[in-house]
């Protein structure tokens, strides 16, 4: 029975990983080897791994690979993804292909602005509270001076405050609902500085007011952060061609257009189908948040929203066929940065930003939003012909082939044998054997 620990923040990495040995891996062979196999041998990289999170024993690594052939408004673009699932790297980059040799993808940043909240109680009239604000607003406005003083230099920082009434939906419920500009940066930790600071000021104006001195009831602050949800921070990205390039083997090219569109229709229709749709769709954005160190967790979670902003969760893709015009787009929320953070620190990261050519977060959005949509190009130009399976489980092969502990010999007929035979694990794990024997 493992026992609890105090201190254990202040262990060294070594003492970290021998209380994990006597407490949870006791039957794991060679498990101290395992991890300390993949600490940086370079002392000082390690030592700026280590400071990225708390209690650090090792590093986890994931593949660094390159979608290459992204034509992007007539620019040319390698893009640097980050992800364990094979074949999304080699569906990005056929698709990439695909559309390079008819056109590209056109994109375009729409909106840019960020949000955060105070979030307020307050029971008592709601005429006091909205005198008080419309009094206190310069002083909310003025309190933050210092906080944004660089970024408003570089044309950014606290757009509007407003007071919102949200009451209907919880009984004594208010917001200070703040919109920020914060340019190449990410902006989290500028808005809530930003944010706690015009709480506190709030707090502190409202003890000494008036509208609230004779009732005593005051507005009480319950917390002030930033919101991941972010509809007025957008990026659309497209392509389009005639029905006549779109020949798939021996698909019509108006054939494979319709399936194209209906199965879009399918995932605004179906929530089931939509959250698979638009997982796909993220497989190929949260490859390059990661490789760009953005946050993709935020990504997501304002990315779901968005796609439920109707009531009802739908596809972020849209398709349509017109006048034997075939379009495809993607309108999505997306909040990044190039500048502060792990875009300053981690040293791969600074690489996958040198390979996007120094891109600016409005660059950035649209390479993101393009490979979100080669994605989903690719999910479903698969699924409406030979399914999906076919070309994921050739990439899959040489997943199976390793956990198997095949030789490079091996691995190299299995290639040959399954490129023309179905790849399971069990095929594969047959294979093997009657090759071996």
């Amino acid at each position: 029975m493992p026992s609890p620990v105090s201190g254990f923040s202040k262990k060294t990495k070594e003492e970290k990983i021998d209380w994990l040995l006597a407490q949870y891996l006791q039957e794991v062979p060679n498990a101290k080897e395992t991890l300390s196999q993949y600490w940086n041998t370079d002392a000082s990289l390690q030592a700026l791994h280590d400071d990225f999170i708390e209690n650090t024993i090792t590093n986890y690594y994931l593949p660094l690979g390159i979608a290459p052939n992204f034509l992007i408004n007539d620019r040319l673009f390698a893009i640097p993804m980050v992800i364990e699932e094979s074949s999304v790297v080699a569906a990005a980059s056929n698709a990439a292909k695909f559309w390079m040799e008819r056109g590209g993808f056109k994109t375009k940043v729409i909106s840019t602005q960020k949000n955060g909240q105070v979030y307020l109680n307050f029971f008592g009239k709601k005429e006091s509270l909205t005198t008080f604000f419309t009094e206190i607003k310069p002083k909310l406005v003025e309190s933050i001076e210092q906080v944004q003083k660089n970024m408003t230099k570089r044309g950014g920082g606290l757009i509007a405050i407003e007071l919102k009434d949200c009451t209907e939906a919880l009984g004594g419920f208010y917001q200070l609902h703040c919109t920020f500009e914060t340019l190449d940066a990410m902006g989290a930790n500028f808005i809530n500085s930003c944010l706690e600071t015009i709480a506190t000021t709030f707090k502190n104006e409202a003890k000494a007011h008036q509208s609230f001195g004779q009732t005593h009831q005051y507005p009480e602050v319950v917390m002030s952060i930033l919101s991941n949800f972010v509809p007025e921070c957008l990026v659309r990205a497209e392509v389009s061609c005639h029905v006549s390039e779109l020949e798939q083997n021996d698909i019509d090219g108006t054939d494979f257009a319709k399936k194209i569109v209906r199965s879009v229709a399918i995932a605004h229709a179906e929530p089931r189908r939509a959250v698979t749709h638009n997982k796909g769709i993220m497989n190929g954005i949260d490859a390059v948040i990661l490789a760009t160190g953005n946050d993709f967790r935020a990504v997501e979670a304002g990315v779901h929203a968005y796609a439920s902003k109707n009531g009802q969760y739908k596809s972020l893709t849209h398709a349509s066929l017109e006048n034997d015009i075939f379009s495809f787009w993607i309108e999505i929320p997306l909040a990044l940065g190039t500048v502060g953070g792990l875009t300053t620190l981690h040293p791969l990261v600074k690489i996958a930003l040198e390979i996007l050519q120094k891109p600016t977060a409005k660059e950035l959005m649209q390479i993101v939003a393009a490979a979100g949509l080669a994605q989903n190009f690719a999910a479903l130009r698969s699924l409406v012909t030979v399914g999906i399976q076919k070309g994921h489980m050739k990439m899959h092969l040489m997943n199976i082939l390793n956990s198997l502990e095949a030789s490079p010999s091996e691995k190299d007929k299995a290639v040959i044998h399954f490129d023309k035979n179905a790849v399971s694990h069990t095929a594969v794990a047959t294979y093997l054997t009657h090759l071996r024997s």
